[in-house]
């Protein structure tokens, strides 16, 4: 029903930058959390940010200052921007949007995930 479709990733070099984007399609109410999670071989995935319709943000501890999320609601599409790239921020990028199917009742769903590369 929702499709997630991610772009951006790839090799940075310490102390680079990325822009990651994703974009939701398919039929659906309305898309109110949207998001980035991180995951590495051997780890769980973990938030890196959040951003709600709203604007509500959170940003996990190890990528606020650096990392930036927005949206765009009509495009539905959510960004990330990361500056100062570390070899920590390695890892599968995978976009996820929350969807309302009605006004009370959702689904999560998630990209395919891309991978980005911090290294010399």
């Amino acid at each position: 029903q929702v499709q997630l479709v991610e772009s951006g990733g790839g090799l940075v070099h310490p102390g680079g930058s990325l822009r990651l984007s994703c974009a939701a399609s398919g039929r659906f109410f309305s898309v109110n959390r949207m998001g980035w999670y991180r995951q590495v071989p051997g780890a769980q995935r973990d938030m890196v940010a959040t951003i709600t319709k709203d604007g509500q943000i959170t940003y996990s501890d190890s990528v606020l200052g650096r990392f930036t999320i927005s949206r765009d609601n009509a495009q539905n599409t959510v960004y990330l921007h990361g500056t100062g790239l570390k070899p920590d921020d390695t890892g599968v990028y995978y976009c996820t949007a929350r969807a309302y199917e009605l006004s009370f009742t959702y689904r999560d769903y998630w990209g395919q995930g891309t991978q980005v590369t911090v290294s010399s």
